[in-house]
């Protein structure tokens, strides 16, 4: 990373940081989350197309509790778990509750779950992902809280998203103001290291427009979308380069407005029923062949 943060570690998430935002963004977050509510309304309308009738469901990332409400309302009988890294959100999500649809809260980072092997029988996450530098990590958890045969299904921010704004801010200056988002081939890949399997994926891009770009940045800070990168200015932004952000974002307006992309990437995978780093150990240590790999054997002279 160069002195002015913009190398590859400029990018690396600050966990205190991105804690800290939306724990301050828990009263706010609701009405900004529009774009929120329709990728969440859209994953949990995918779980129409899968046959799983889950007795444990994590919603990981569940902030303000929305989604594990409606995970309890269509398994009723399931135990549901919501997880976020910001307790201000899981109280905000301890509101959602009602009498007879009532759900678990734990605050907890996703690159740690504190759960036992094999606990859960699916795995939700709604536009949570785009916010741990190490995919890999929070996909190995979610392979090993799974039960075989289980469920991951989640939707992130491909890098697309908000390609407009991150434009807009290289002309201002060089620091870095707009996370850097992960590919879709990226996150598949991602998947299979992780052990999991069958993984599909598919792309979706969401367009919101604003009357200016401050509204954009209001919605943002609402959400606690905060810049949390290391590469971040640390100070106020001065007058001068927000001018230069704010010019340089008028390029993109249309039809008198100004668009803010979102590359909405989504995904699912499953536990496999056998563990393939397993498969081919006999169960008193031997070593199994399969027998495709056996070569012929000559006769005995």
């Amino acid at each position: 990373m160069n002195s002015q943060g913009t190398g590859d570690d400029g990018f690396l998430l600050e966990r205190v940081a991105v804690r800290r935002a939306f724990g301050r963004a828990a009263t706010t977050y609701d009405a900004s989350a529009e774009l929120q509510q329709r990728v969440r309304g859209e994953l949990l309308e995918r779980l129409d197309l899968v046959r799983i009738e889950p007795a444990a469901v994590l919603d990981l990332g569940t902030g303000t509790g929305h989604a594990a409400l409606a995970l309890k309302r269509r398994y009723p009988k399931s135990l549901v778990v919501g997880l976020d890294l910001a307790e201000s959100m899981l109280r905000e999500a301890g509101r959602r509750q009602t009498l007879l649809r009532r759900f678990r809260r734990v605050c907890a980072d996703a690159a740690g779950l504190p759960f036992r092997t094999a606990s859960f029988d699916m795995v939700f996450s709604n536009l949570m992902l785009q916010w741990c530098d190490e995919p890999d990590r929070v996909f190995a958890e979610c392979r090993r809280v799974l039960r075989p045969g289980g469920l991951l299904t989640f939707a992130s921010f491909g890098p697309d998203t908000l390609h407009e704004l991150r434009h807009a801010w290289s002309a201002a200056d060089d620091r870095v103001h707009v996370s850097r988002f992960i590919d879709m081939h990226d996150l598949g890949d991602a998947l299979l290291r992780a052990g999991l399997a069958e993984p599909v994926m598919d792309v979706e891009r969401h367009v919101m427009t604003y009357a200016e770009v401050r509204n954009l940045m209001l919605d943002l800070k609402a959400i606690g979308a905060h810049n949390a990168s290391a590469g971040r200015p640390r100070g106020l932004t001065g007058k001068a380069a927000l001018a230069r952000m704010t010019a340089a974002y008028e390029a993109f307006r249309c039809d008198g407005k100004l668009p803010a992309t979102y590359e909405v990437v989504y995904g699912h995978a499953w536990a496999p029923v056998v563990d393939p780093r397993r498969a081919a150990r006999g169960a008193a240590g031997e070593t199994l062949v399969p027998i495709s790999q056996i070569g012929r054997r000559e006769s005995a002279v």
